[in-house]
């Protein structure tokens, strides 16, 4: 038992996002033991010197997740029209610092100025009303997956966690291959930055042949994101939303959702699978 704490502290001390606290177990409230958690710090993405986000994030990929929120916003086309990022220690938090081409910024400034000018329904704000309606090409059909491989790729999902196996408290987003085999993927403490990272990773690398696997639920956000990186088939290990499989189905994504050893519930063109 030791041997094994010794092992778990010595990863951890090695393990970008996690930090050590003293914890007390039901058994015994006297006696105080040291445990891990995931580190959840404010990450500002400011383009152009203009703070446009905040993010809560596990501090790690953070140039990934740059590069993939930037995408699945619709911010920028490509990563090419991201001149530079700079990570710098922020008041309290961090700040990524990205440079933005000169076209993408003034549609980015456009963009907030409507935004800011219209009335909001009080409720969530416009802004989230606008972006649910957001206008995203529909899919083409480049991609085949056979669900006799999902399993293989379900059991190696924990081996993009290492902060999660430390302390049970990320989401991962990992890319798949055909034939179940993941080939990389990216965890936080948010299933949004996660997939940000992960998409961020694949436009930088050229990943084309594949689906995004995530730990998390399937909300309207995971699938649109998705969709504007051009991905064609999403899987998720728990339930979608129906307002997730709307998107999904007009923006022509497979969704395929409850993704258990020997299970899975496809809510959308499933012509995609076989």
């Amino acid at each position: 038992m030791h041997e094994q704490q010794h092992k778990k502290e010595t990863n951890a001390s090695q393990q970008p996002g996690a930090g050590e606290v003293q914890v007390w177990q039901r058994g015994d409230l006297q006696q105080s033991q040291p445990d891990w958690l995931a580190e959840e710090v404010p990450v500002a993405l400011v383009y152009n010197g203009i703070s446009h986000v905040v993010m809560m994030a596990t501090p790690k990929d953070l140039s990934a997740f740059a590069v993939g929120f930037s995408l699945s916003e619709g911010i920028i086309a490509a990563p090419a029209d991201i001149y530079g990022i700079d990570i710098q220690p922020g008041c309290g938090g961090i700040e990524v610092q990205i440079e933005l081409s000169s076209r993408r910024f003034l549609a980015l400034k456009e963009r907030r100025r409507t935004m800011a000018g219209r009335t909001g329904c009080g409720v969530c704000g416009v802004e989230q009303l606008a972006e649910i309606d957001r206008p995203i090409a529909p899919l083409l059909l480049n991609q085949r997956f056979d669900l006799n491989y999902l399993d293989r790729a379900l059991s190696q999902l924990k081996n993009y966690q290492p902060v999660g196996q430390l302390t049970g408290c990320t989401h991962a987003a990992a890319w798949m291959l055909p034939d179940g085999e993941l080939y990389s993927g990216c965890e936080d403490v948010g299933r949004h930055v996660a997939l940000d990272k992960l998409l961020g990773l694949r436009a930088q690398q050229g990943w084309q042949q594949g689906a995004v696997l995530v730990s998390s639920r399937a909300s309207y956000e995971m699938v649109q994101k998705a969709a504007q990186c051009g991905v064609e088939i999403l899987f998720a290990v728990s339930a979608a939303t129906r307002l997730a499989v709307e998107v999904a189905q007009r923006s022509n994504l497979t969704l395929v959702g409850f993704c258990k050893p020997g299970r899975a519930t496809v809510y959308t063109h499933p012509e995609r699978l076989c």
